[in-house]
């Protein structure tokens, strides 16, 4: 990635998890900078992948799994029948709600993860085809899964977006730092 990743605390495990999952989050909200919400929802590539469905995927995902670690039923519940509408904006939705609701989800992962008692704590996986019958993991992996998943799809944005108009990951970061200081 572009940006650098604040050093932790010395010790502080969860802070540096939590400070890799941010960075990656920073690179898929930048990929959608100054783009309008029809340019944010178009296809770039051969696929069906848009820059807007992918900000409501992984803020989906990162909900979902937050809440099967506190023991409870993602907000959103996705089976064959509605799965790919989580990779595209429905009805009233935005890219201006969804990057809010991320930042919601945000804010309730940092809690979650600085609350838990240890990350060696467990929980079930979901009952699904692809997960070990009975399977747990603990907080710690879940913190791994999400760094994994985000930047899995920042790399995405980082296609879609250059696709679309020329703008990488550097020329991003540079706009945001920009905006910042002005």
């Amino acid at each position: 990635m572009v940006t650098h990743v604040p050093v932790e605390a010395p010790g502080d495990e969860r802070g540096a998890l939590l400070s890799f999952l941010a960075e990656q989050r920073g690179g898929i909200r930048r990929a959608v900078l100054g783009l309008t919400e029809e340019q944010a929802s178009s296809r770039s590539t051969a696929g069906e992948l848009t820059l807007a469905g992918l900000i409501k995927h992984v803020a989906e995902v990162e909900q979902s799994w937050i809440a099967r670690a506190r023991g409870e039923e993602p907000a959103v519940a996705r089976d064959e029948s509605n799965w790919q509408e989580c990779f595209r904006l429905v009805g009233d939705e935005t890219v201006a709600s969804q990057l809010a609701y991320w930042a919601e989800v945000a804010a309730g992962t940092e809690e979650f993860v600085r609350s838990v008692p240890s990350l060696d704590d467990t929980f079930p996986l979901p009952d699904r085809p692809w997960f070990p019958p009975e399977g747990r993991v603990s907080m710690r992996w879940l913190c791994l899964h999400l760094i994994r998943e985000t930047a899995r799809h920042a790399g995405h944005a980082d296609i879609l977006r250059e696709s679309l108009d020329g703008a990488t990951a550097w020329d991003l970061v540079a706009r945001e730092q920009a905006g910042a200081r002005s």
